[in-house]
């Protein structure tokens, strides 16, 4: 039996195996259900910065998977900064669904219950993070 993490990668290779680069995707599925945000990517005319946020979104999900050693911190730096550019609170760990939606799209049939159950209980300690940096604000 493979450990939260351990499936969590397996999931990342499926998608990296099946489609290369998932930025574009997440992004697209980002945008398409929430337009007012792309403007705030106006200036990352490369994607790098695209890249560069989705890349801290896994470590983050493979960190919190794992010991935790800084993605709880990083999770609440990340929503106050977020704040200040006009992301609410509440649609903050919305980022994470949408990457998981996005690579269990571009898995297609490889994605597994398995992967499923990991991402849900990955975005559930996500979602706990979350609630617990708005009760302090």
């Amino acid at each position: 039996m493979s450990t939260l993490s351990e499936t969590l990668e397996q999931s990342l290779e499926v998608v990296a195996d099946r489609a290369g680069d998932p930025t574009e995707a997440v992004y697209r599925r980002l945008f398409a259900r929430w337009p007012e945000f792309e403007p705030l990517f106006a200036r990352d005319t490369t994607g790098a910065v695209r890249g560069e946020m989705l890349t801290k979104t896994l470590e983050i999900v493979l960190d919190l998977a794992g010991p935790n050693a800084y993605a709880a911190n990083f999770i609440s730096c990340e929503i106050v900064n977020h704040d200040g550019v006009g992301v609410p609170r509440e649609v903050f760990p919305r980022f994470f669904e949408v990457t998981a939606d996005a690579f269990a799209e571009l898995a297609g049939p490889d994605w597994t219950p398995e992967f499923r159950a990991a991402w849900e209980e990955i975005l559930g300690r996500i979602n706990a993070v979350t609630a617990a940096v708005a009760a302090t604000a």
